[in-house]
């Protein structure tokens, strides 16, 4: 029996493969939002924001709905491995509480972004309503197990660095995927 499930309040489901779930409600808003967005706020943000490089405005205008898809699917095998990981190890996986660490902290950087762009950003609905409360319940649920790795600054740079190195990996495997799709 795992630290989870010796606990009769705690059910592994919830607290593991519960990031999975919240992750892809998450996700949904993210896809469903993302092309509209760009085609409508990028140009504005754009102007008000000179001073950014040119190169990222591109970026964020050439949104293709389908390698976005691509990479929210490649971003769900990662997020799907870490849950299963945390499930298999009752939560002490270093691999599972990372990746719960970087949803969390993600959470917060669609609210960040939002307020720096003072408007709605894909996924900033989720992210105070879903990803942040949902995160600090599983924490609070692996602590109680006594499976909770102490969060150093250190970690918090970790959970942070392991969800933007996830993110950009997706982005670049999807944005491989479609190029090799339409070269052919």
């Amino acid at each position: 029996m795992n630290a989870l499930t010796s606990h009769p309040s705690i059910a592994p489901s919830a607290v593991t493969l519960g990031l999975f779930a919240a992750w892809a409600v998450h996700d949904l808003e993210e896809m469903a939002t993302v092309a509209r967005w760009s085609r409508t706020r990028v140009p504005v943000l754009r102007e008000r924001h000179p001073g950014v490089p040119d190169r990222v405005w591109r970026s964020m205008e050439a949104v293709d709905g389908r390698e976005f898809a691509t990479a929210v699917a490649v971003m769900g095998l990662v997020v799907a491995a870490a849950s299963a990981d945390g499930y298999r190890t009752g939560g002490r996986s270093a691999f599972y509480q990372a990746s719960l660490g970087g949803f969390g902290l993600h959470g917060l950087v669609h609210v960040a972004q939002a307020a720096v762009t003072r408007g709605y950003t894909p996924g900033v609905v989720t992210s105070p309503l879903l990803v942040v409360p949902f995160t600090l319940w599983a924490r609070g649920r692996l602590r109680r197990a006594g499976v909770l790795r102490p969060a150093r600054a250190r970690d918090i740079a970790s959970g942070l660095a392991l969800a933007g190195a996830a993110t950009a990996f997706s982005h670049a495997v999807a944005r491989r995927i479609h190029r090799a799709a339409s070269a052919r």
